[in-house]
């Protein structure tokens, strides 16, 4: 019982890590709604911002929801490595801020990212330890009509999308952890990612992304 003791105190006083949380999914399962979620509940995380080449929409404000920049500006980024990853979807380039995640990380903030899938592999093979979420929707009809009630995209952008979230789905067993966003249940989905936060803090041995956990 005195090694259990002994253990269990060192355990108590053992300092949390920063870690690097990646939040993933198709276009239209509720990235960004389940995002504003967690924030708005408190959970003791920084956000850090994607900047993207993208026209803002009527309901977004720039620096909030996106860095919203210029093609020009965004290539400029990348020659000065001031980008941790980037990658181009559906025609505009999206990226994550290397110094905003860098400095959060350095002063003991666990940090949560919103990717897109094809991010996600290029972040893990720069922070392989690095958790990696993928938000799924309840089903493939589910998907379809939160773009169709989305009304941001044409009828040949709609399917092109559907066609990519198909491709994307087949993704899903690369990464640590699934979170599905069944429709109307978002606070049940932001509960589960919290429990994942929460699991992870309380690891005893960090991840080893060469071995299966």
């Amino acid at each position: 019982m005195e090694k259990a003791t002994r253990g269990s105190q060192l355990l108590y006083y053992l300092p949390a890590r920063p870690l690097l949380f990646i939040l993933s999914g198709p276009s239209g399962v509720g990235k960004d709604a389940v995002l504003d979620r967690m924030k708005a509940s408190g959970i003791p995380i920084k956000y850090v911002i994607t900047v993207t080449t993208r026209p803002i929409r009527a309901n977004e404000k720039n620096n909030v929801d996106y860095h919203f920049v210029s093609d020009e500006r965004f290539k400029k980024m990348i020659e000065k490595d001031e980008l941790l990853e980037w990658a181009n979807v559906y025609g505009n380039w999206y990226g994550v801020p290397k110094k905003a995640v860098k400095q959060a990380l350095d002063q003991g903030h666990d940090v949560m990212l919103k990717v897109d899938i094809q991010g996600v592999a290029n972040i893990k093979k720069l922070v392989p330890e690095a958790i990696s979420i993928f938000l799924l929707p309840s089903s493939p009809d589910e998907l379809e009509l939160r773009l169709k009630h989305r009304s941001t995209e044409s009828d040949s952008d709609l399917s092109r999308r559907l066609k990519t979230a198909e491709e994307e789905m087949k993704h899903f067993p690369t990464f640590d952890f699934g979170v599905v966003n069944r429709e109307g249940q978002i606070e049940q989905a932001v509960a589960t990612i919290k429990a994942i936060v929460v699991a992870e803090k309380c690891r005893v041995r960090p991840r080893d992304n060469n071995r299966k956990n």
